[in-house]
């Protein structure tokens, strides 16, 4: 019997329909990432890209960097109306209220079903799903996760007097140091107030005693005594204690600055880390932030999220890709190449983070300081509320406002924009 009649198909077009067949097989992921802060972001993820492609011949993954976290949203919610196709993205830990409220992702328990799959979403560190766990379901896989680190000028401390290996553990203890670190051409302090003020204010605001608001994202507190108090205290650094610049810090010179002994302390992201570690030419120190109150800084950074308009295989392979980017030893070379921490406990049991933070201790900072982390600043409404509190900020430090006033207009205009939520 003939398998193939002379006459019909040709072993070329068997060859080709074949070949055609294999290619159709292949999922196509498009994840949009935030390149925002210090390293070679974009070789680091590419590699791990590239890796995940060499063990998963069957998924094509194409990373689109998108700037900011605030520019990534913007670009990928605008690719979702438009049409175009995008399955996941980094975006921020704090967008979860506004991707839930606009039903663009997806739970990962709807994704996320098998034994193997709850142990990964039960094997984060508590302080970093605090932004993505919401009314019982997660909604976002911690990445590019931070807490707010104090980085400071070893060398700078030895010339003032101070013990090199004793940062400022309080704020009083900051105010002194900082007044014996500035001189004619360096600061003692700089703290960032433009890209994300809200965050920083966060931090001082907690280690005041007050957060910022409600655990259900309906209230903030922006009027609060405390928190008024706490942006007196902020913008006392600079007109009153002179240890820091009047007016705006910039977030994006900050790190260069402080490269270059514009100051001697500066409060950034631990995601500059890796960076600083590779730029700095004199011995540097990097601490938990000091306490009034209490310890504290919010977390940071960004979460994978699951887009609502995918299909079942590109479900499949977002969270195969989820899977192996967060994975122990992914995220141990992540911290490594970054500065960001491992977003699990395995990630530090791994023998490449153990080796690295053995030599390199600063590396267990940020992950060390996660014991007294809260969530960070998130709302229904987050990117106008925030944006509020931000102008509030500014207008305060640069002596636009009185603090009372300009945080007295933000919660006025965040209980406007609250109000249909409550």
């Amino acid at each position: 019997m003939k398998l193939f009649s002379t006459t019909g198909l040709g072993l070329a077009t068997i060859m080709t329909a074949g070949l055609a067949a294999s290619a159709s097989a292949e999922t196509e992921l498009t994840m949009y990432y935030p390149i925002a802060v210090g390293g070679a972001l974009t070789e680091v993820v590419d590699g791990i890209v590239a890796d995940f492609e060499a063990a998963n011949p069957d998924i094509k993954v194409n990373a689109i960097y998108s700037g900011n976290y605030d520019d990534t949203r913007v670009r990928a919610l605008s690719a979702l109306a438009s049409g175009e196709p995008a399955q996941l993205a980094v975006m921020f830990s704090i967008d979860a209220y506004d991707l839930i409220e606009r039903d663009l992702i997806v739970p990962f328990e709807d994704v996320a079903t098998t034994d193997a799959d709850k142990a990964w979403l039960d094997s984060f560190y508590p302080a970093l799903m605090a932004n993505s766990k919401i009314e019982g379901q997660t909604w976002g896989i911690p990445f590019q996760r931070s807490t707010i680190v104090a980085y400071y000028n070893k060398d700078m401390f030895r010339a003032a007097g101070l013990d090199p290996e004793a940062p400022p553990k309080t704020w009083d203890e900051m105010v002194d140091m900082g007044k014996a670190l500035t001189s004619d051409d360096t600061f003692g302090l700089m703290i960032p107030s433009t890209g994300y003020p809200y965050w920083m204010f966060q931090a001082l605001a907690i280690q005041n005693g007050k957060e910022l608001m409600s655990d259900d994202g309906l209230t903030t507190y922006f009027d609060d005594p405390t928190v008024v108090d706490t942006l007196e205290f902020w913008k006392s650094l600079s007109v009153e204690h002179g240890i820091m610049p009047t007016g705006t810090v910039e977030w994006g010179t900050l790190r260069q600055a402080f490269l270059e002994g514009q100051t001697a302390m500066m409060w950034h992201s631990t995601g500059n880390l890796t960076a600083v570690k590779n730029a700095a030419e004199f011995d540097f120190g990097v601490a938990e932030l000091p306490a009034n109150v209490r310890l504290g800084s919010p977390t940071g950074g960004g979460n994978f999220y699951l887009f609502q308009d995918t299909s079942e295989e590109e479900r499949a392979a977002a969270l195969k890709l989820m899977q192996f980017m967060t994975s122990p030893e992914q995220a141990a070379a992540w911290s490594i190449g970054t500065g960001y921490m491992g977003v699990s406990p395995a990630a530090y049991e791994t023998e490449a983070l153990k080796a690295y933070v053995a030599d390199f201790p600063p590396a267990l900072v940020a992950r060390n300081q996660l014991e007294n982390a809260v969530a960070e600043f998130s709302t229904f409404e987050t990117a106008r509320v925030r944006d509020g509190l931000n102008s509030a900020i500014q207008s305060a430090l640069t002596g636009a406002k009185e603090p009372a006033l300009a945080l007295n207009e933000a919660q006025t205009a965040a209980e406007r924009l609250l109000s249909d939520y409550q």
